[in-house]
């Protein structure tokens, strides 16, 4: 499946030079998932039951055109409403046809769906409300990142997702989620085949702006392949091109930023793989704090637990004290479930 509009095309990558950090931070000042400044207030009063901080943070993402945080925000804010959903419903029942309701409300019913061993079915009832979000403001591409995840699971033909792509990226060419939606569909479609998930993924970073977050695309390739545990070998030098390519993206970012966080946590994991312990070494610095569920989610029970002992070994390693080797091959082995 050629998952590759035509505006794809190569271009150079302008890298940037490591800036110093301070020393990593103490165990107990390690957040997981911690929320940015703008989520941060809405999840806070989320849980006092009221919607209306979560409501304007999205009506300003989409007046603003604000795509790669708007897609965060909704799964976010989903997710809460998944534990907690009464500010949710009141605020459903205040707006129904609001298209932030609609598209948090659809991130919602996808999420609840996910896990049970009959997703596939379960799945194909929620397309209306994802038709209904995607229809509510024609320029917005994070209903149609949902409804690319939702072909996945619901385990949708080449033809239909190729469909569901070019709809998005005509909406957002660069758009990180919808990028990353994809290569999670090419890796699950072709179990095993990780030429087309780095073909895809080097292609469209080649086209990105060089500070765009599908710079990080083939890392995530790098990362499927090192946790799948199946399927041809990778070449070495593509799984260093694409941390490379991860190295210069983080570069480009301010050090200690929630924002970057999980694409630092990402090449840290990467990284150690690859037994590059000084880069692993720096991302983990420039991280600080804000440790992310993926990818420590994918290979423990404990992603912060996970981190924090990988942590540990990089420390160690670069002390001259070696305490962990990477398997040969491939690596950890992912955990099923999660989307």
């Amino acid at each position: 499946m050629a998952l590759l509009p035509p505006f794809i095309r190569a271009s150079r990558m302008r890298s940037a030079a490591p800036r110093p950090v301070a020393a990593t931070h103490a165990d107990d000042e390690v957040l997981l998932d911690a929320p940015d400044e703008r989520l941060g207030p809405a999840l806070v009063a989320a849980a006092r039951g009221e919607y209306g901080p979560a409501a304007r943070l999205l009506a300003d993402t989409r007046a603003h055109a604000e795509w790669e945080g708007r897609d965060r925000y909704v799964r976010r804010l989903a997710s809460f409403a998944g534990a907690r959903g009464e500010w949710f419903e009141s605020w459903r029942a205040a707006a129904p046809r609001d298209p932030d309701v609609l598209l948090v409300g659809a991130q919602l019913a996808v999420d609840r769906d996910w896990d049970s061993p009959a997703r596939a079915e379960l799945l194909r009832a929620v397309s209306p409300s994802i038709t209904a979000a995607a229809r509510s403001d024609d320029r917005d591409p994070v209903p149609w990142r949902l409804a690319l995840d939702h072909a996945r699971g619901a385990r949708a033909g080449h033809r239909y997702f190729e469909e569901l792509w070019e709809a998005a990226v005509r909406r957002a060419p660069h758009h990180h989620g919808c990028h990353v939606a994809a290569l999670k569909y090419l890796a699950g479609a072709w179990h095993g085949s990780h030429r087309e998930c780095f073909d895809f993924a080097e292609r469209a970073a080649q086209d990105a702006p060089p500070g765009s977050l599908v710079q990080a695309l083939p890392l995530r390739a790098a990362f499927v392949y090192l946790t799948d545990g199946c399927g041809p070998e990778v070449p070495r030098e593509r799984l260093e091109a694409a941390a490379d390519r991860a190295l210069a993206l983080s570069a480009r970012y301010p050090a200690i930023d929630p924002w970057p966080a999980e694409i630092r946590n990402l090449a840290a994991y990467v990284l150690v793989h690859l037994e590059r312990w000084p880069e692993a070494g720096e991302q983990l610095r420039l991280t600080g704090p804000y440790v992310t569920s993926f990818p420590w989610d994918r290979v423990s029970d404990d992603p912060l637990g996970r981190f924090l002992e990988v942590r540990d070994e990089v420390r160690r390693n670069l002390a001259g004290e070696p305490a962990w080797h990477p398997r040969s091959g491939h690596g950890d082995r992912a955990r099923s479930g999660g989307h």
